[in-house]
């Protein structure tokens, strides 16, 4: 049985940041989530000055959160060969950052970080043993390896939090029954499930999820509604997508959140920007211990020069998801105000 409650503080800190503090009473939720979209530095391309902690700083009060997660491409790291024959560029790009920027991560309030995708195997095993070390000394979780299951304990619940992408250093996302069965150990041993998929084509004009596969650069980047769906119907609450680099509409599927992609959330000289490859967000939300949404807000952001967040005073990329979560899902979408505001579950309003 479900019973723990986040406080009312934990509450305070998601919607409202500078009433983080307010006594009250407990809040109608479990677990409050922050998810943001694909970060990839890297030495090759030009790091920012400060690293991770000053490129999020004007945001900390966005990443608040019981649990602040997000997708990180590439690796932390100094050993390891390159994937790209001659060097990181052209039509080959390999992301290496410094292991201290782990540090910098945890400064910035990440407690998890999926490293299932399309970069985590950039400096083959020696930077993915690494970036396990670098993100284990900063107290930083990470989920994403094959056949992971990382259990952590967040206001008295247990929270298993498992990432997949199409490739063999990462849980399988091309292999629908096996993720279905980790889903259903992790549902065993846990309160509330949350799957990182890393999935889609890539490009400005791929901010629609299609029905079935999709392919980027020869690869077969899954069925993102196929597995997503297949995911909840074996018993995951919440679905947190990437990939795509551009953001995408957010699904209800039989009462539990699917956000299939947020875009960018930094990328300084590595990710592309321009028109709506620089609209991105953070996703705050508010599950019930049963694990359904009572609450949440989208953040809007925008990538400025060279590829780093800022608030979005215009709220681009709400009217942006808005209009596809309504185009791609009709009537199964969470209802999104032009401030962001998630409306709650229609169960539990």
């Amino acid at each position: 049985m479900r019973r723990a409650l986040a406080t009312a503080a934990a509450a305070a800190a998601l919607l409202a940041p500078a009433q983080a503090h307010a006594a009250g009473q407990l809040a109608p939720y479990g677990l409050s989530v922050s998810w943001v979209g694909d970060m990839a530095f890297s030495s090759d391309q030009g790091l920012p000055p400060g690293g991770p902690g000053a490129a999020f700083a004007s945001l900390r009060s966005y990443l608040k959160a019981d649990l602040v997660a997000g997708n990180l491409e590439g690796t932390l790291a100094t050993g390891g060969s390159s994937k790209c024959p001659g060097g990181s560029g052209g039509t080959c790009f390999s992301f290496r950052a410094p292991p201290s920027y782990a540090f910098g991560f945890r400064h910035a309030g990440f407690d998890l970080l999926n490293v299932a995708n399309n970069h985590a195997n950039d400096y083959g095993g020696t930077g993915q043993s690494q970036t396990s070390a670098a993100l284990r000394s900063a107290g930083i979780a990470y989920a994403g390896r094959p056949g992971q299951i990382t259990i952590l304990h967040v206001n008295g619940l247990r929270v298993a939090a498992m990432g997949f992408a199409p490739y063999p250093w990462a849980s399988p996302l091309l292999d629908i029954p096996a993720a279905a069965a980790m889903v259903r150990d992790a549902r065993s041993r846990a309160n509330i499930v949350i799957c990182f998929i890393h999935q889609g084509a890539e490009g400005a004009d791929k901010d629609h999820v299609p029905y079935g596969p999709e392919t980027a650069f020869g690869e077969n980047r899954g069925s993102a509604r196929a597995f997503a769906h297949a995911m909840i119907d074996a018993g995951a609450d919440l679905v947190l997508g990437s990939g795509p680099h551009v953001i995408r509409g957010i699904e209800r599927y039989h009462r539990r959140m699917i956000a299939y992609s947020l875009g960018n959330f930094a990328g300084p000289h590595t990710l592309g920007l321009g028109g709506n490859s620089s609209l991105s967000a953070i996703l705050n939300v508010n599950l019930t211990p049963g694990g359904l949404v009572s609450g949440g807000r989208w953040v809007p952001l925008v990538m400025v020069s060279p590829g780093l967040p800022r608030y979005d005073p215009a709220h681009r990329s709400a009217a942006l998801v808005r209009a596809l979560s309504r185009e791609d899902f009709g009537s199964r979408r969470y209802a999104i105000g032009a401030d962001g505001t998630i409306e709650p579950d229609p169960a539990i309003r």
